[in-house]
């Protein structure tokens, strides 16, 4: 591992590709599938100079901000580069936690507090949303992403009191065709609009498509973390179609078989741990999916529409969506249908949704996301209250009958069938079930399950305040705190149940506190109080059951 590491750290890294001055094998590459045929057709066009599509020089771009983005577009084909979400931050700066830290003489660390960037330029871990038109063949080639727009201005500000912002892009050939990309932001919202207007002023009928397309390089530095139970997240392509509904395209999956589906509406999107990038084309029209692996560990999600005509003097305006930011279910819902599918709770989606509407349910009333994993802890317990009851009633019981199950472990000590026989006699004599406080327990670790999910996927959680030095409920406590708490409630409950006959379990038995302890350090603080919350209801809820038992004699 070791060796490894270094290999990566310190062996030349191999040249990546840069998009801006690309060749003709790599346009045919990249372009979806349906282009391809009409650029190899249309090459006399090409090498008669009318549609600037390759060789073309390093455009400039144009910077973009609204209240909530903040983006640059390349003029070369009006790619999306460099988006960054406004209101989160790469990390939060806890004044709290750093006056915590220096009051007992621990360093504070460096805080990162810039924006986290979703698309990015940097030819290393490349993501960009790209669009173009593609010509049918028998006419000139139409601008795809490598084709260089103009621009009136060279910045955009969606100014106070302002509630759109339109940008405008525009490319002519020599044949009469005015190409005319508009993008459309709202205040408030992660929706990009786009327009690409054809306006046909040449003397021949012009048919072709749009197409839209996320290209991303595969992250492989990335490790898991305990967030997500030390497993990485998600972090590839997914679709969303009319038959298949929510379907997952890992980057191993783009390399083993292309994509080409169609589908009415659905949507093609890149999605990572909070945020998620999607193209949503138009929903009353058959797209068409396609995945693509390209060179230097790059790979390419998108779609094209159906192939429109436009006759001479007329124009045509091809619509379609860009969504980028967090992954804020009710938002998404509005965005588009199964895009809040993309908040990925495993198999367990069907109960993680519930206890997702209800924690967004408290904490419209309480306004504090911690409180809200509070009460949902309370309304979980309420909810298998009588299952938990039984539970308990049977490790009572358990626990009343141990020093007679020792003296007949003591008895029998060189004859265990006998032992089993009296043991099993003593069971039915007393009406106790050995297996009655596991049951109620298994049919819980779903639900327990799935509200894990819930807490580690869900976005609101990442950098919200608790209270004191819990300041964001998506990391580990600072101060390790909620962890040591935690421990102690388990020590507390382990010491109502029936310790194990066997010496050697019951001091297995004794490490689990600890063993616990030390994973849940490095928990998130939401996760962690949700434990503690439950230990402690469980800690009441036991104690009074076992006292029940021991005055009924």
């Amino acid at each position: 591992m070791l060796w490894q590491a270094w290999e990566q750290d310190y062996n030349p890294k191999p040249e990546i590709a840069s998009i801006s001055s690309p060749d003709i094998a790599k346009a045919k590459e990249d372009l979806p599938s349906a282009a391809q045929a009409s650029l190899q057709a249309g090459s006399d066009v090409q090498s008669s100079g009318a549609v600037p599509v390759l060789n073309a020089p390093v455009a400039k771009t144009v910077k973009i901000k609204t209240d909530v983005i903040a983006l640059e577009v390349d003029l070369q084909g009006g790619t999306v580069t460099n988006l960054d979400l406004l209101t989160y931050p790469v990390e939060k700066a806890n004044d709290v936690v750093n006056s915590l830290r220096q009051l007992v003489g621990m360093q504070v660390a460096e805080i990162n507090t810039a924006p986290v960037r979703l698309f990015n330029n940097n030819q290393e871990k490349i993501f960009v949303a790209q669009s173009g038109l593609i010509a049918d063949s028998g006419f000139a080639l139409a601008p795809n992403h490598y084709t260089v727009f103009n621009s009136d201005k060279d910045i955009y500000v969606l100014a106070e009191g302002q509630d759109t912002l339109s940008v405008p892009f525009t490319w002519t050939d020599n044949q009469g065709l005015v190409i005319t990309k508009v993008f459309t932001f709202t205040r408030g919202s992660y929706e990009i609009k786009l327009d690409q207007n054809v306006k046909n002023n040449s003397g021949k009928a012009w048919s072709g498509r749009q197409y839209s397309q996320l290209l991303k390089t595969e992250d492989k530095t990335s490790k898991g973390n305990m967030l997500t139970g030390g497993m990485r997240a998600y972090d590839g392509g997914v679709i969303y179609t009319e038959k298949s509904k929510y379907q997952k395209i890992s980057f191993d999956d783009m390399s083993d078989e292309t994509l080409d589906v169609v589908s009415k509406g659905g949507w093609a999107a890149m999605i990572q741990h909070y945020f998620a990038s999607a193209w949503i084309p138009p929903v009353d029209q058959d797209n068409h999916f396609y995945t693509k692996e390209l060179k230097d560990s790059r790979y390419v999600i998108g779609t094209y529409s159906p192939s429109v005509s436009v006759e001479p003097n007329t124009e045509v305006k091809f619509e379609s969506q860009l969504f980028a930011g967090p992954k804020v279910q009710p938002m998404m819902e509005k965005v588009s249908q199964g895009l809040e599918l993309t908040v990925d709770y495993s198999v367990l989606t069907f109960i993680g949704k519930p206890i997702y509407s209800l924690l967004n349910l408290i904490h419209s009333v309480v306004g504090n996301w911690g409180v809200s994993i509070i009460g949902v802890t309370f309304c979980i317990k309420l909810l298998f209250f009588p299952l938990s009851q039984a539970s308990f009633k049977s490790m009572a019981k358990m626990r009343k009958i141990q020093p007679r199950l020792k003296e007949l472990q003591e008895r029998f000590a060189d004859d265990r069938p006998r032992f089993n026989n009296e043991m099993m006699s003593l069971y039915k004599k007393e009406k106790v079930n050995p297996l009655g406080g596991c049951l109620p327990i298994l049919i819980q670790i779903p639900v327990f399950m799935a509200l894990y999910w819930v807490l580690s996927e869900t976005v609101e959680f990442r950098q919200a305040p608790f209270i004191l030095w819990i300041q964001d409920l998506s990391i580990q406590d600072p101060f390790y705190i909620l962890p040591v708490i935690m421990g102690i409630s388990m020590k507390i409950q382990q010491g109502l149940n029936p310790a194990p006959i066997d010496p050697i379990q019951a001091k297995v038995m004794k490490m689990f506190p600890i063993v616990f302890t030390v994973f849940f350090l490095f928990f998130p603080a939401g996760l962690v109080l949700y434990w503690v919350i439950n230990n402690t209801l469980s800690i009441i809820q036991q104690t009074y059951i076992t006292k029940q038992i021991e005055k009924a004699g």
